[in-house]
């Protein structure tokens, strides 16, 4: 589980049906170089969201409450089938009830920053996988910043050093502004 950092900082939402796969690795890389914390959605438990919003015993509020001690969110998720994971979509669905129960928090993620970044063993990842991410970034008046796809088993070294730079960039934007 992550822990508090300034709020300037980022953290990695990693969504992947393993904690030691490819995709935890490219979190762990990222983590590594930008000293930004990891925090594993394997490691909550997050029910699917219900219209009756009958929740017990789960997470969900908890670490939306940790998460907005940060300003940037880096979404990790595999491709799986042509789309996110389902541990991620889980967890997207339930921004819902950032709009109709828990209002507050939600309005608290205008101005703040995403990214995703995707992991699979093919490249044929189109533009298309990410409208998702997108658009739930313009609905919910985040910044949409940076995206990248890295192939699991080939050197992803350019990909990830470009990601990492637009991240970078965005900070450094943001501290001369701030």
């Amino acid at each position: 589980m992550g822990t508090t950092t300034k709020p300037s900082n980022g953290v990695i939402i990693l969504g992947s049906a393993r904690s030691d796969g490819n995709t935890a690795a490219i979190a762990q890389q990222l983590s590594a170089d930008l000293q930004w914390p990891i925090f594993n959605l394997l490691d909550y438990q997050i029910e699917p969201y219900s219209y009756q919003h009958d929740y017990t015993n789960e997470d969900f509020q908890h670490l939306i409450e940790e998460l907005h001690n940060y300003e940037t969110w880096v979404f990790a998720t595999p491709v799986y089938w042509y789309a996110m994971s389902s541990t991620m979509k889980v967890f997207l669905d339930r921004f819902t009830d950032l709009l109709k129960i828990h209002k507050d928090l939600g309005r608290q993620l205008r101005g703040k920053n995403m990214a995703v970044i995707t992991s699979s063993n093919g490249g044929n990842l189109g533009d298309d996988f990410f409208i998702p991410f997108r658009a739930s970034a313009e609905y919910l008046g985040m910044n949409y910043l940076a995206e990248g796809h890295t192939l699991q088993g080939v050197d992803n070294g350019a990909t990830l050093e470009g990601f990492r730079e637009k991240l970078r960039s965005y900070s450094e934007a943001e501290k001369q502004n701030g």
